[in-house]
């Protein structure tokens, strides 16, 4: 994989990163998703990414254009992966969770290194995560068999967020959490719904 003179992660070719996005939404297995794939290409880095970098907004589905729009000043560990669940949405999965599972299957074997590695972070986080609260010791000692590289990586992704902590973060995060629940959806910050798809599945 392609990295910066500080060894953390760059996408390598974003195009062919949304063309084999497009391309693999054709191997969802159909007990999955009888939905027709789009072959939308329709993925922008929306004008916003400035002020979204405040938010914690990674990407948005906009259903009038159907773009999916991403964050372009996300470190690059996260564009892949939203891309991908942003044309999720596309597809029509509207719950978060689900559309987080179904940018899983698209990434997983889709034999591209970008698409592959950020998919497998955010499954390493969100199993993290979950164990932090109950099992921390175990989660401590999971990091240590972690690459350099990931370290690195993860690393950059908290100095990301640490820079952009304030009111606003706070207040979005708040309303976004109410909004989920309101359509009957788990807030902001869950991954119970969506390891437990991954689990199935790896099953």
């Amino acid at each position: 994989m392609l990295q910066d003179k500080n060894g953390v992660f760059c996408i390598k070719n974003i195009e062919e990163t949304k063309h084999k996005i497009l391309e693999n939404q054709k191997k969802i297995p159909r007990k999955f998703s009888e939905k027709q794939y789009t072959l939308i290409d329709n993925f922008k880095p929306t004008l916003l990414g400035k002020y979204f970098s405040y938010t914690g907004i990674l990407g948005y589905y906009n259903p009038f254009t159907s773009e999916a729009q991403y964050n372009p000043q996300l470190p690059a560990t996260y564009i892949p992966f939203t891309l991908a669940h942003e044309s999720a949405h596309q597809l029509g999965f509207a719950r978060e969770q689900e559309a987080n599972f179904i940018a899983y299957l698209i990434c997983k074997n889709s034999k591209n290194p970008d698409l592959e590695y950020s998919a497998n972070l955010y499954v390493l986080k969100s199993l993290l995560n979950a164990q932090l609260e109950k099992n921390p010791e175990f989660v401590g000692q999971a990091k240590l068999f972690l690459s350099d590289a990931v370290k690195r990586d993860l690393e950059n992704n908290k100095m990301f967020y640490e820079n952009h902590q304030g009111w606003i973060n706070n207040l979005f995060h708040a309303t976004n959490d109410l909004f989920l629940k309101s359509n009957r959806q788990e807030g902001s910050i869950t991954y119970s719904y969506f390891i437990e798809l991954l689990i199935r599945y790896e099953n």
